[in-house]
């Protein structure tokens, strides 16, 4: 049974994800909808951080009459219900990620916007110490670091032998 599928259009939803997702959305009053399914199976299929521009083209793909005031209003949703998370990532664009698995933070690049997620034990330690130490309850951390990816740190080394200065 876990492999049952619902169908919405050529996009394909894992009965068990649709069922949570669908349980969570009729407990609120709304409706697991094809359109709302399709956006959150793209998000569930990136496996990564998508701005909601991405969201909305690779679901035009499949829905062409879709329109990206349902992309945002199902991404609002999808946020208040805990299944997403918006990410500021950058200045310009709120990046999707599904709330699922173990904690993970994120490596930005400042040049080329590549985003690497890690785990870290230190992370997990200095939470359980500022719970212990301070009586805090933590229930998540948001942790972005920004800076220069390999590749562009090479990009930039080669560019300041360029110029003949360091």
């Amino acid at each position: 049974m876990g492999h049952e599928s619902q169908c919405y259009g050529d996009h394909v939803v894992k009965e068990r994800e649709s069922g949570k997702v669908a349980a969570l959305l009729r407990s609120e009053g709304k409706r697991f909808t094809p359109k709302r399914a399709l956006i959150y199976e793209i998000i569930h299929k990136s496996g990564g951080h998508l701005p909601a521009d991405e969201i909305y083209l690779r679901a035009k793909e499949v829905d062409p009459h879709i329109s990206l005031s349902t992309v945002y209003r199902t991404l609002n949703i999808l946020k208040d219900l805990g299944l997403v998370r918006e990410l500021h990532l950058d200045e310009e664009h709120h990046h999707y990620e599904l709330v699922e698995g173990t904690a993970h933070y994120h490596l930005i690049c400042a040049r080329c916007g590549k985003i690497e997620e890690f785990n870290s034990e230190l992370v997990e330690r200095l939470k359980e110490e500022l719970e212990r130490e301070r009586g805090f309850e933590i229930k998540s951390a948001h942790i972005d670091f920004i800076g220069l990816c390999l590749e562009c740190r090479g990009k930039a080394e080669y560019s300041k032998g360029d110029d003949g200065e360091e």
